[in-house]
């Protein structure tokens, strides 16, 4: 009979810790008072938690505290922006936003775990010009596909809703990736434990 090391139950607890701990992070960042937006869709510190959650507990986590935070949240704990909650928020404007989320979490994860053993400056560089494309590729556009449902407008016009966000959500990259470099200096084996 073959029983788990304690290791093996420490890491997972410390894995299951992380991700609620970053998945709360990210609610915090939604509830936080929100600039008003283009199209209903306000500013918020929430793509900072995620870029955090992603450049810090790498892709599987990241992706994992994100799920946590949206399961959350749509079970209908007010954590969404504005203090929304439940499942009606995904149809709303900010429905595609919702979606990219986690695979957000999931690439700047990547990007992060390719270069963790890098130095401070490549990671910091690589992590935040993953978010930017991310921002645009990912985000923008899954955003912009659920605001023109929501909204019942052509994909241009709800494209030039989303731009706005862009260059906030590529600065809160940029920040996420120098938190990120800075933690990964104190707690190596954070990104890869």
């Amino acid at each position: 009979m073959t029983t788990r090391s304690p290791v093996r139950r420490r890491s997972s607890a410390a894995d299951l810790a992380l991700i609620t701990t970053f998945a709360a992070i990210i609610g915090v960042c939604a509830v936080l008072p929100a600039i008003t937006g283009v199209a209903g869709v306000p500013f918020t510190l929430q793509m900072f938690g995620i870029f955090v959650a992603g450049a810090l507990l790498g892709p599987v986590r990241g992706f994992l505290a994100v799920v946590l935070y949206l399961a959350v949240a749509t079970a209908g704990v007010p954590i969404f922006t504005q203090g929304q909650a439940g499942p009606g928020v995904w149809a709303g404007t900010t429905g595609g936003y919702l979606l990219a989320f986690p695979f957000a979490a999931l690439l700047v994860g990547a990007a992060a775990a390719l270069v963790a053993r890098r130095s401070p400056a490549v990671f910091t560089v690589t992590v935040a010009v993953v978010a930017a494309i991310v921002t645009v590729g990912v985000v923008g556009t899954l955003g912009t596909l659920g605001m023109a449902r929501a909204m019942d407008v052509p994909l241009g016009v709800a494209w030039g809703y989303a731009t706005p966000f862009f260059l906030a959500d590529i600065v809160k990259g940029v920040i996420a990736a120098v938190v990120a470099a800075a933690v990964h200096r104190a707690f190596p084996q954070l990104l890869r434990g």
